[in-house]
């Protein structure tokens, strides 16, 4: 007997999802292709809070175990409310519902174009819960004709500092500066020698320890108001940054969000509003390249062209560049019978 012969097909009365996942520098992108039922909503934030109060249970049996895993991300594609979009999309991970996704929309722009509708070279415009995200595929066809994407850039919603030099006793840590920028979520930027600990592979647990106390920290000391939207208003997470790293990358960090999920790739919400906060000290200029390496080494790489204004805000309109790949393709099945229909979170 061999493999071929477990043909199998659910009973019709199971419920069913189809997803095409991906990995950008690392770090997955479980992509919805059909299964869930339409997201109801005019905007997309109403879409985002309908899918969180009517319809989590789909987040959760795809990100949690035993289909999915502590750090496991997704994307639910959805018709956009804004007419310059291409389509809409929310993304979730294992907490909730994230306001925007770096990662997901590189790992996105392939998906489309090397499974879908685009060329390689086309532009992909996404409605995010932060605003328009335009997505730019770089590529060509393989010996095969197939279409292959090199990499993708997206230009960003704007990216401004929210606050600069505050500290916080964090227990179980000690004393820590931190700055704080949005990039299309708020993170908690923190060096990571004043936290003590290192950004590789073998310091992921202490880095979930620390990420998780010092966003708990940093949100009681610091109200979090996104200038125009109350459901962009809270702190993501923390992101760890060491400028003098073993490599000739600018910078290393590692991400720690949600409920201590760590990043695999270098965060682009989190490049993002690190290119604020350079760009603030003028350390970055227009069009100067910033690149950054994550806990497993893959990169993004980081710029702006623009200086803008956003709410009173002095901000920059960033790019920030990245690779992905698919990795599978898959049906996930809910026997009515299983114990864990919504699969369980451990950490």
């Amino acid at each position: 007997m061999d493999a071929t012969s477990l043909g199998w097909t659910p009973p019709d009365d199971w419920r069913r999802v189809e997803t095409l996942d991906t990995h950008t520098g690392g770090e997955p992108l479980r992509i919805v292709l059909d299964g869930i039922p339409p997201l109801e909503g005019e905007t997309l934030l109403a879409k985002r809070r309908y899918v969180r109060d009517e319809l989590d249970d789909y987040r959760r049996a795809l990100m949690h175990e035993p289909r999915g895993h502590a750090d496991m991300y997704g994307a639910i594609l959805t018709e956009p409310t804004d007419e310059r979009a291409d389509l809409g999309v929310l993304f979730t991970h294992n907490e909730g519902y994230s306001t925007m996704c770096g990662h997901g929309i590189v790992a996105l722009g392939v998906a489309f174009v090397e499974a879908g509708p685009f060329e390689p070279g086309d532009d992909i415009v996404f409605e995010t819960p932060a605003g328009l995200v335009t997505a730019t595929t770089a590529g060509g066809r393989d010996a095969d004709g197939r279409p292959r994407v090199e990499h993708v850039a997206f230009q960003n919603v704007p990216a401004f500092v929210y606050a600069r030099d505050r500290t916080v006793d964090v227990p179980g840590v000690g004393e820590v500066g931190y700055d704080v920028a949005f990039g299309g979520a708020f993170y908690a930027y923190v060096e990571a020698s004043d936290a003590g600990v290192g950004l590789g592979t073998g310091d992921a647990p202490e880095l979930v320890d620390a990420g998780r106390r010092i966003k708990r920290a940093v949100a009681d000391d610091l109200d979090i108001v996104h200038p125009t939207e109350e459901d962009l208003s809270f702190l993501y997470g923390t992101i760890f940054v060491d400028d003098d790293p073993d490599s000739d990358a600018d910078s290393r960090n590692v991400c720690v969000f949600a409920d201590g999920e760590v990043d695999r790739c270098p965060t682009g919400t989190g490049v993002s509003g690190r290119l604020a906060l350079l760009a603030a000290d003028d350390t970055v200029g227009p069009g100067e390249r910033f690149t950054v390496e994550s806990i497993v080494d893959s990169r993004f790489t980081g710029w702006y062209d623009e200086e803008t204004e956003f709410e009173g805000y002095d901000a920059v309109v960033p790019t920030v560049q990245g690779s992905a790949h698919i990795t599978g393709r898959n049906t996930f099945v809910v026997d009515p019978d299983d114990p864990f229909p919504a699969g369980f979170f451990l950490r």
